[in-house]
C-alpha cells in the first residue's frame, strides 16, 4: 500500500503519445450517474460494457446519449455481477462510516454499504484494474479509519491498492475539485498516475461562446448581496452588517469560508461545483452578472461537450452535473489506465 505523500514514491507518468495504439480496455461502471467518467474513459479509448445507475433522470440521461451503451437501471444491492467480465472496474462510492475498527476486516464485514457493493463487484468479475473516485474527506473521515478500512478489505481481495489525491483543476478541468483516486491492479502490473497538464484553465476558457441554456436565480435578498461582491471575491467584501445578517452563526466559525457569497473571476478557474448553483453557504456566482451558473455553464465547467444532453428537471439536471466526474479528468484517467492494460497486457 502506497502512503498518500510519499514524494519518491510518486508514479506519475504521461501516458503514450498514441493512445489508439492502446489496448481497448472493457470496463463495468457502477454508480454512473450521468456519465462524465464513461465520457472521458471513451474518449481514451476504453469501451463500456455495463453502466449501473439507479437514479432515473441519470439513466435517462445516459440512454439518451448513447443509445448503444449498457445501461443497467437499477439498485446495485440486488444485481449479481456473476459471470460478468471486464478488464476493469469503476465507480463513485459515497462515504459511509463502518461501525466497526480493527486490521483484519474482511469484504462481509462492511456489508450495508455502497463501498460493500463495489468491492462485491470487484470479486465477481476480478478486473485486471478498479479505479474509485471519492471525496477528499474521506482521507480523514473517522480520523482516517474509513479509508485504511477500504484499502484493507480491496488488498484482501487479491490486489495491490494506491490511492492520491488529485485535483480536477490540474488536468483540463477550469475547477479547483479534490478528489481521491484509489486504483487497485492485480500483482505485477503497474499503474502510473497521469501527470498534471501543463496549463490551468479558467473560467474564460470554460464559457467561451457556451450556448445559451435553462437555469435558476437567486432569491431577492442573495442576489442583493451578491451584488456587492466584486469578481474573485467573497463574503469579506460585504460590509461587516451584511456579513453578519446573511451568515448568521457562519460569521463566527473558524476557517477561510471563501466559498460564502462567491463571486468567480474571469481569469481563474471556478471553485468545486455542487449540486446547486444557489446552495447556501457554496454561492458560485457569474462573474459579470449577479446569477447562477446556467445548466450549459455547469456543464463546460465539468468539461461535458455542448451536446451532451440532461434529462429530467432543472434541478435534477443541476444535480447530475455537479455529482459527475469531470469529463477531461476522467479522459487523463481512463489514458492512464489503457497505458497500463498495453504496458502488462
Amino acid at each position: 500500500m502506497l502512503a498518500l505523500f510519499e514524494s519518491e514514491l510518486l508514479p506519475y507518468r504521461r501516458p503514450p503519445k498514441h493512445p489508439h495504439r492502446q489496448k481497448v480496455g472493457t470496463v463495468i461502471e457502477l454508480f454512473a450517474g450521468a456519465g462524465g467518467l464513461a465520457l472521458g474513459l471513451e474518449k481514451a479509448g476504453l469501451k463500456a460494457t455495463a453502466l449501473v445507475e439507479i437514479d432515473r433522470d441519470a439513466v435517462a440521461t445516459l440512454r439518451q446519449n448513447r443509445p448503444q451503451w449498457n445501461v443497467i437501471h437499477g439498485d446495485i444491492k440486488n444485481i449479481s455481477f456473476a459471470g460478468m467480465s471486464a478488464d476493469v472496474v469503476t465507480g463513485g462510492f459515497p462515504c459511509q462510516a463502518f461501525s466497526y475498527a480493527g486490521k483484519s476486516l474482511g469484504l462481509e464485514d462492511t456489508r450495508g454499504t455502497l463501498f460493500y457493493e463495489f468491492a462485491r463487484c470487484v470479486a465477481e468479475v476480478q478486473p485486471k484494474i478498479f479505479l474509485a473516485e471519492n471525496v477528499r474527506g474521506l482521507i480523514s473521515h473517522q480520523k482516517g479509519e474509513t479509508l485504511q478500512i477500504i484499502l484493507t478489505v480491496l488488498e484482501s481481495l487479491g490486489y495491490e491498492v494506491q490511492y492520491r489525491l488529485l485535483n480536477a483543476v490540474n488536468y483540463d478541468v477550469p475547477q479547483k475539485r479534490e478528489r481521491v483516486i484509489i486504483v487497485g491492479t492485480r500483482p505485477g502490473m503497474r499503474f502510473f498516475y497521469p501527470q498534471p497538464s501543463p496549463k490551468i484553465l479558467t473560467l474564460r476558457d470554460a464559457l467561451k461562446d457556451v450556448p445559451p441554456s435553462v437555469g435558476i436565480k437567486y432569491s431577492a435578498r442573495k442576489a442583493a448581496v451578491l451584488e456587492l461582491v466584486p469578481p474573485g471575491g467573497c463574503w469579506r467584501d460585504l460590509p461587516e452588517d451584511v456579513q453578519k445578517s446573511y451568515m448568521m452563526k457562519n460569521y463566527y466559525l473558524e476557517g477561510g469560508k471563501t466559498g460564502i457569497a462567491r463571486r468567480i473571476s474571469w481569469d481563474e478557474p471556478s471553485l468545486t461545483l455542487t449540486t446547486s448553483p444557489s446552495q447556501k453557504q457554496t454561492e458560485r456566482c457569474h462573474p459579470e452578472e449577479t446569477r447562477p451558473f446556467t445548466v450549459r455553464e455547469y456543464a463546460r465547467i465539468q468539461t461535458f461537450p455542448d451536446g451532451w444532453e440532461f434529462m429530467g428537471g432543472v434541478g435534477s439536471q443541476y444535480r447530475q452535473i455537479g455529482n459527475a466526474v469531470p469529463v477531461n479528468f476522467a479522459y487523463h484517467l481512463g489514458r492512464a489506465i489503457g497505458a497500463a492494460l498495453t504496458v502488462n497486457g
